[in-house]
């Protein structure tokens, strides 16, 4: 009986143990984050949706700010109406007017806030809220959009903190938007109009071949995120193997000692 209870000991610790593990890696990931729909190239336009997961199991979000960086200002923030939800978009003075399509703009947007009208995101749920943004600026590879998610028990959680190179991730961390290498239209997602003429055989081979790099960029991000899930997996049964093995010595030394 005293092996039986050491064993069922073990075992529940194990188990608590595996429990912590999974629970800890699902809410490293669980923050709010800013994902492209197609290309962010510099100097063009882009559409974007601020991803927000609701992280808690007894409050729901009720409200998301996300503040713009005037020190590369954009001249055009348009969301997309999302049913239930009101948007503001708030704009503030340059300190340097922006020139966009030959003429200067004194003002950018620097706030967009959504605000419950009707819904909420619930314990275990998301929601995408979907912006239009442009002109991208050209003089820096990534835009940090630092947001205030607001729950319904007047909880406050900012992600605001920058990531730093080297360092692991903030607990907190900033929603990032990368921005990629300038296109030759600079119209980047919104760019639908078709050509006006046929291309040219130099033309179609360029096509080709920028077909095959993207399939190649997809079979490399398809692949990266094989690698890391393969990991994880990996990760778990090296813990459940630990956890079998202490087990087992465990009940061979009360055998031996009985």
């Amino acid at each position: 009986m005293t092996v039986s209870v050491s064993a069922s000991r073990v075992a529940l610790a194990g188990g608590i143990a595996l429990s912590s593990v999974v629970l800890l890696s699902g809410t490293a990931f669980a923050h709010v984050s800013v994902q492209p729909q197609g290309e962010a190239a510099k100097g063009g336009y882009a559409t974007v949706n601020i991803k927000v997961p609701n992280e808690r199991d007894n409050a729901s979000t009720v409200k998301l700010e996300v503040n713009f960086p005037l020190d590369h200002p954009l001249a055009s923030v348009m969301p997309q109406p999302v049913p239930g939800w009101k948007a503001e978009v708030t704009k503030s003075k340059l300190s340097k007017p922006l020139e966009l399509h030959g003429k200067k703009i004194n003002e950018a947007v620097s706030k967009v806030t959504w605000t419950a009208d009707g819904s909420k995101i619930g314990p275990g749920q998301f929601q995408q809220f979907p912006l239009s943004l442009g002109q991208l600026p050209e003089d820096t590879d990534e835009l940090v959009l630092k947001a205030i998610q607001t729950y319904d028990n007047k909880e406050i959680v900012r992600w605001i903190e920058e990531a730093k190179e080297g360092a692991d991730e903030p607990q907190n961390p900033a929603p990032v938007l990368k921005l990629s290498a300038a296109s030759g239209d600079h119209h980047g997602a919104a760019a639908t109009d078709a050509p006006t003429t046929a291309p040219s055989a130099s033309g179609d081979a360029k096509s080709g071949h920028d077909d095959k790099a993207g399939h190649h960029e997809e079979k490399t991000a398809a692949a990266a995120s094989s690698s890391d899930t393969t990991a994880r997996i990996l990760g778990v049964i090296g813990i459940l193997v630990g956890i079998a093995g202490v087990a087992f010595g465990v009940l061979a030394g009360r055998r031996r000692s009985a």
